[in-house]
């Protein structure tokens, strides 16, 4: 039935800066996943190959600091190349499958020189195809250290069967515009992926839900202290000032009246599985629609540059 979808956040740690692990292990929850009859899989920001938890533990803003640099060095040797193929295993997956993937990773891009890197959102659909690559448009303070700032090129919406999907990065889902140029391209299915934690997703989630009257997925990534891997470089000092926990989860679905279909789930690694039905939508629309019956687009109207940004314009 096209209004009927089976959706799984996929809560799981990272093998922290490791890229071929933590394919590996979104692989094998894919397949876990596909065990349960998901059409729709999402993952954490960043997961892939994890969120630079170091900034914050080693002083990450001092200038100039060796440590500093060669965790810098490693983080981009693991982040992920799309223009070479380091997402094919996953794209295939979807196509084998019939599967729709949002995937959280850390993005080194030919088209911006290939050394810097981004918190980017990958979509891809059924068909195995990558559909939209959104790099995050504001870094959130200390990841400003490590992650440059992205563009509008991804904030697009895609079909899936009656519903239309969209996904926006972490504190991105507090910011008013990205979230209203979601609206207006007919979102009814919004991802919101975090690297973890409910301090992060108990408000939003719900909130955005019941602005948007749409059904709300947060997926947050796990991490704890005995994640870091042993072969991390200063791990040492990592773990100097690191908490026990520092990621907890907190995935969790609000539908479109704003309230929970599955509250916060914290503490451990879990694929959490929900059917949506598209029906509900409809019926929350038909008292408040932000970008519909209930907008005034003569008084106040969005603009939205989407090309993709360059330093450079080759013309040959």
């Amino acid at each position: 039935m096209q209004h009927l979808i089976n959706v799984a956040l996929a809560q799981i740690s990272p093998v922290w800066l490791d890229k071929k692990a933590t394919l590996d292990k979104i692989l094998s929850t894919l397949e876990e996943a596909k065990k349960q009859d998901a059409e729709l899989v999402v993952f954490g920001e960043g997961l892939l190959p994890g969120y630079p938890f170091w900034l914050a533990l080693t002083d990450g803003a001092t200038w100039n600091k060796k440590e500093v640099k060669e965790l810098h060095r490693h983080y981009v040797l693991n982040s992920i190349s799309i223009e070479d193929g380091e997402l094919d295993a996953v794209c295939a997956f979807a196509k084998a499958n019939s599967i729709a993937i949002y995937l959280g990773i850390i993005e080194r891009p030919q088209d911006r020189g290939g050394h810097s890197v981004y918190a980017s959102m990958v979509y891809i659909n059924q068909n195995g195809s990558i559909e939209s690559v959104h790099r995050k448009l504001q870094p959130t303070y200390d990841e400003r250290l490590t992650w440059s700032p992205g563009d509008g090129n991804g904030l697009v919406t895609h079909k899936l069967k009656d519903f239309t999907v969209s996904g926006l990065n972490c504190w991105e889902n507090w910011m008013p515009l990205p979230r209203a140029a979601m609206y207006a391209q007919g979102t009814n299915l919004h991802v919101a992926c975090w690297p973890g934690s409910d301090h992060n997703t108990k408000d939003i989630t719900r909130f955005i839900a019941r602005e948007g009257r749409t059904f709300v997925l947060s997926v947050s990534s796990m991490m704890f202290k005995e994640d870091f891997p042993v072969d991390t470089p200063h791990l040492d000092l990592i773990l100097e000032k690191s908490p026990n926990i520092l990621a907890n989860g907190g995935s969790c679905i609000a539908g479109p009246d704003g309230e929970w279909i599955i509250e916060p789930q914290i503490g451990k690694e879990e694929i959490i599985t929900a059917t949506l039905d598209f029906n509900r939508v409809l019926e929350e629309r038909q008292n408040f629609d932000a970008v519909g019956h209930y907008s005034r687009p003569d008084v106040t109207q969005l603009h939205i540059n989407r090309e993709r940004q360059s330093t450079v314009k080759i013309t040959d």
